[in-house]
């Protein structure tokens, strides 16, 4: 064996704390998992390593050796942008809409005592430039946050066949490519990457150092990994999802309630983007805010509804709506991850045809459209409740949504999410609570009108109905003005003074 390298992997995991400084300490994976390259001398036969820790207190640490042989590439052997010489580490940084990973490029393999390739003399296939990358994601246990099941879940992601084996690989970057990769960010979910370097020409691969995060901070307070739910968050969702529960099972008979509750949606989405993106108040202000503004769009349906009776603009509320959401989970799927819809004119482009298909598909069935939005839309209400409780991927059907509409650099982003036992049963719930639903309405709806008549029309119906007869006892009831006048007049007189009580003499003319 001509040429070999020895990878070391030590992961330090004393305690949560110290488990996620990728995350407390500059946002980066800086002493979390790190990895050195060593370059064995000619006749060498033996590498001694020594591991320490700069703090006084004991860490739990595990180390891995790998060798390669000289036909396989070196992680990290073009490295012109960080510390080492040969840096087979992979650096990460996130935020709260995306994770980002960088690697620096790697180098051809070589011999025992001879010069390493030049990184840039050419580019043809005798230089590192024939390299690709294939780069994997690998995500933790759902709500699992201890050291013990990342020190566990590190070890599937060191050699290259146990990161293919393990790993979902999400791209393949050429060496043209920026050696960086953005995902999605997921608070609370522990997530793993690797970056395997292949050379097709001598069918060899290596596999850089691991790195993870949980996107959030693991010191104590809240929003940490410990409590990811906001109380703001948790009552606001639960009053949403008490009133998406009966839209769910009754929203088709109690129209203008559904309205309003559909109303409330469409406001408070874009009332949320706009006002995240032009100021920068706390979230719970905002989420106050939200909370009003939808309300008030509620009440504007239901007012629109109520004077002018037109369906078809209520309906395509609705039914937009119900577009949404479906357009939302075409590209929750792996289609989502093209790279065409990468691109933000072409994303929401499709995005907004497929949410107008499905009003313009049930033009002519309003009624089952109509049934369809309130137990779709109403039990993915529940959804949401239950993640500000108990954290699900189904939640990020919207979310990414909201996150592409908020951040301008989403679009980068890869939207791979677990789905795990947890969220098999949340969509069990989901898909159980909307086919009940959609089953009820239809049924009790049987044989009723589709929908009630205008209420603004019945409402002058009446009132000239009670002023035509005089058999109707409200007949003989004053107008509201009158009465509103007789009684601020009884009240206006609680605060005059008593005219002095006497013998008066009354004028005689």
């Amino acid at each position: 064996m001509g040429f070999l390298q020895l990878l070391v992997v030590a992961v330090l995991a004393s305690e949560h704390r110290v488990a996620g400084a990728a995350e407390v300490f500059g946002n980066s994976s800086e002493g979390t998992a790190s990895g050195l390259v060593f370059i064995l001398r000619p006749e060498q036969s033996t590498c001694t390593w020594y591991l320490g820790t700069s703090g006084i207190q004991p860490v739990q640490n595990m180390a891995i050796l790998l060798s390669y042989s000289e036909r396989d590439p070196v992680p990290g052997g073009c490295n012109l942008e960080f510390d080492l010489d040969i840096d087979p580490n992979i650096y990460l940084e996130y935020n709260f809409f995306e994770t980002t990973i960088k690697f620096a490029p790697a180098n051809l393999g070589y011999a025992r005592g001879v010069d390493p390739p030049p990184c840039d003399a050419g580019t043809d296939q005798d230089s590192r430039w024939r390299l690709q990358y294939d780069v994997y994601q690998y995500f933790l246990p759902e709500n699992d946050l201890t050291e013990e099941m990342l020190l566990k879940h590190l070890q599937r992601m060191v050699s290259v066949p146990q990161v293919k084996a393990s790993a979902l690989k999400v791209v393949t970057l050429t060496a043209n490519d920026k050696t960086s990769v953005s995902f999605s960010s997921l608070p609370g979910q522990g997530v793993i990457y690797n970056v395997i370097v292949w050379d097709p020409f001598l069918n060899t691969s290596a596999a850089y150092i691991p790195a993870h995060t949980y996107a959030c901070s693991f010191e104590a307070g809240e929003g940490s990994c410990a409590s990811l739910g906001r109380v703001s968050s948790k009552v606001f969702f639960t009053l949403f999802a008490l009133l998406g529960f009966f839209i769910c099972f009754f929203g088709h008979r109690f129209w203008k309630t559904e309205l309003f509750f559909i109303g409330f949606i469409i406001m408070g989405f874009f009332f949320y983007i706009l006002i995240t993106r032009l100021t920068p108040i706390k979230y719970d202000v905002n989420l106050i805010l939200t909370a009003v503004t939808g309300s008030v769009g509620g009440m504007f349906l239901v007012a629109v509804w109520w004077r002018f009776g037109i369906l078809s603009i209520c309906m395509l509320c609705v039914g937009l709506v119900l577009g949404f959401l479906i357009s939302s989970v075409t590209f929750f799927t792996p289609l989502g991850n093209l790279k065409i819809f990468h691109d933000d004119g072409v994303f929401w482009v499709t995005f907004s045809c497929i949410a107008i298909l499905i009003p313009v598909v049930f033009m002519g069935c309003l009624r089952i459209l109509n049934i369809l939005t309130c137990g779709v839309i109403g039990s993915y209400s529940v959804v949401l409740a239950i993640d500000s409780y108990w954290s699900t991927s189904l939640s990020y059907i919207t979310l990414n949504v909201l996150k592409r509409a908020l951040n301008k650099d989403f679009h980068r982003a890869f939207t791979n999410v677990p789905f795990q036992t947890n969220d098999f049963i949340i969509l069990a719930v989901w898909g159980m609570l909307a086919v009940s639903g959609i089953t009820l309405q239809i049924r009790r709806e049987r044989g009723r009108p589709f929908f009630p008549p205008h209420p603004y029309k019945l409402w002058k119906q009446e009132r000239e109905r009670r002023v035509t007869n005089i058999l109707d006892p409200s007949y003989h009831i004053p107008p509201l003005r009158e009465r509103l006048y007789g009684r601020l007049t009884q009240i206006k007189g609680l605060f005059q003074k008593e005219q002095p009580a006497g013998e008066r003499t009354p004028l005689l003319l």
